[in-house]
């Protein structure tokens, strides 16, 4: 059973309870009731000391023992999902959504690959577009092409370029105030400026398909970089006299580190190991390309031809990892089995990414005045029922 409601929000009120409720602050409280109201967060509690509701949902009923109830999921790195690229328009975005919200994945940034700065900036407005009308999309994340050539990984190499003000300007005008994120390889010429105009703009800027050092890193969180784009992918990985952008950005405390908790882009030792050096600061992503939710076969990720093969997705020219078939519920159940307390698991699917894209006050908590977005899970992590609540504020 998936139950959800439309993106206007549910206009009356619901309770669900006798759930375990893991919240984005990291907690986990047994036995818990949550009510809603028009779309908002109203109250909580534990027992049965609730009142009536337009709707009652009895977590145990639907989700079995020791059913989760966790915040709405919010993925800030995707990429499409269920045979449709976010590349190739709002239909295409809306069912790539809809696959993913059946997953838990309530809120999300639309991430769009290596383009001409042309193509960039029409499907930055398209994104536009939709976020006013369709309030589970947060904006867009352009990730290139300000990239370096020899960390592509799936993007077109012969599309990057370096930071330039003007396209810049114009990519960000594109987006009308929703691009969210910019992935960025700092060391570029132009490079911090970059950092600076994307800062400046409101947008968050990301360090990530980067040669950078751990100078070159330092020197990018400084000028106001504040993500790392999937943290061990397509970057210098760690060494014990080159810590390189992992380590860096591990150290500061004003970043978060994207994690692909899938089991191929990172070992669940490294998973662990993420949270460990990096606690709160994780953001559990899916970088999930259109085969997510989908079948095996041939697929393109913007100029780039992929293959997927037991769920696995590699370019057709070199053989590199091009993104996920991840959803975000699999992420959690990956991320626990890797050792990842829950309460911490839950925290990276919701009120990280919520901070690190600017939603921090109105996304990721089940919490008096927060939107009512939740999501109930059976013990083993299989979604039952996803709710969506009210427009979120930045």
């Amino acid at each position: 059973m998936t139950a959800s409601t439309p993106t206007t929000g549910f206009s009356g009120s619901r309770v669900i309870h006798s759930a375990r409720l893991a919240d984005g602050d990291g907690t986990v409280t047994e036995n818990a009731w949550v009510r809603f109201e028009d779309g908002l967060v109203a109250a909580r509690g534990t027992g049965s000391d609730w009142a009536d509701a337009d709707d009652v949902v009895d977590a145990v009923a639907v989700a079995g023992p020791e059913a989760l109830l966790t915040p709405g999921f919010i993925d800030i790195h995707g990429h499409g999902g269920a045979g449709a690229a976010y590349d190739d328009g709002a239909e295409a975005i809306r069912i790539g959504r809809e696959m993913h919200r059946s997953h838990g994945t309530t809120r999300a940034v639309i991430s769009l690959v290596t383009a001409s700065v042309d193509d960039l900036a029409r499907q930055a407005a398209v994104i536009a577009d939709l976020a006013e009308s369709d309030a589970e999309i947060l904006g867009s994340h352009l990730e290139g092409p300000f990239l370096d050539p020899g960390h592509q990984g799936a993007h077109e190499p012969s599309l990057l370029r370096h930071p330039h003000t003007d396209d810049i300007a114009r990519l960000l005008d594109a987006g009308r105030g929703t691009v969210r994120q910019v992935t960025i390889a700092p060391e570029l010429p132009g490079g911090l400026d970059a950092v600076r105009q994307i800062v400046a703009s409101g947008a968050a800027a990301a360090v990530g398909h980067t040669d950078a050092d751990a100078d070159a890193a330092r020197a990018a969180f400084e000028a106001g970089a504040s993500i790392l784009t999937h943290a061990f992918n397509a970057m210098n990985g760690i060494h014990h006299r080159a810590p390189g952008p992992v380590v860096t950005a591990a150290a500061d405390h004003r970043v978060v580190l994207e994690g692909i908790a899938d089991n191929i882009h990172l070992h669940p030792h490294i998973i662990k190991l993420l949270f460990d050096v990096a606690p709160g600061r994780v953001a559990l992503i899916t970088d999930a390309m259109a085969a997510a939710g989908s079948a095996d076969g041939h697929y393109d990720l913007g100029a780039v031809k992929v293959t997927v093969k037991d769920g696995i997705a590699r370019t057709d020219d070199t053989g590199s990892i091009a993104g996920s078939t991840l959803t975000q519920d699999v992420a959690l159940r990956r991320a626990v089995e890797a050792g990842v307390p829950l309460g911490e698991a839950v925290r990276a699917l919701t009120t990280t990414p919520a901070k690190a894209v600017g939603y921090g006050a109105s996304l990721g908590l089940l919490q008096s005045g927060f939107v009512a977005d939740a999501v109930l899970l059976s013990a083993d992590h299989v979604v039952h029922g996803v709710w969506v609540g009210a427009a979120p504020t930045r």
